[in-house]
């Protein structure tokens, strides 16, 4: 197996920590740290944690980020340009509407665009912009071993939100349209709740399947 995938799910609204590890060089990419606790660090142990991903920037997502900065300074935020605010400004990753005071401000490291590349080891992960719950919401690829993590775009038999400040019904189904017409089969891991499939979701997710291409 090319790579594991560890998910976690913590913070104040349980959003996963999905861990992506290379399986031939140890290297690691975490998707989403709505926290940093005790037990994911326990996970991550031995690792090398070069990447920290961000789907988007609401702060059931990202509370955890400056924390992980801390013990792996290595690591490289990456947030697409459209949410980077959000690690910056309680307002724009709607923090300060559940838990004022609690984000710890901090710069990421990379801005994202959509068909940008993420590599660490082995792995590469293409980057999917798919807006509709944030503008700056993405979805990351591993077009390899076919797995998809959506973030707050995709889950298990429904979608995201679009009732949030910058949130958009059409940009949404746009955004499910893309995917839905992706190639082939995925492991889809959402920023909540279970792991599914994308031919599951094709056939069964409420928004899926009666689109068109």
């Amino acid at each position: 197996m090319a790579v594991t995938v560890q998910s976690l799910p913590q913070g104040p609204i349980a959003a996963n920590t999905h861990i992506i590890t290379d399986t031939a060089t140890g290297k690691i990419a975490l998707v989403d740290a709505g926290d940093c606790t005790d037990t994911l660090l326990s996970m991550l142990s031995g690792g090398a944690v070069e990447y920290i991903l961000l789907t988007h920037g609401h702060f059931d997502h990202i509370l955890g980020v400056a924390a992980l900065k801390q013990q792996f300074p290595k690591a490289q935020i990456c947030v697409h340009a459209l949410d980077a605010d959000c690690l910056t400004d309680e307002e724009e990753s709607l923090c300060s509407w559940e838990c004022a005071g609690q984000q710890t401000m901090i710069q990421p490291d990379r801005l994202l665009q959509d068909g940008d590349k993420i590599t660490f080891g082995e792995t590469e992960l293409t980057v999917l912009h798919t807006p509709g719950h944030t503008k700056g919401g993405v979805c990351y690829a591993d077009l390899k071993n076919r797995n998809l993590f959506t973030g707050d775009t995709l889950f298990c038999l429904t979608a995201g939100r679009t009732d949030f400040p910058g949130g958009s019904d059409e940009d949404l189904l746009a955004s499910l349209i893309r995917l839905k017409n992706l190639d082939g089969d995925f492991t889809v891991y959402p920023g909540h709740n279970r792991a599914t499939t994308l031919d599951y979701e094709r056939t069964h997710n409420r928004y899926m399947r009666r689109m068109g291409k």
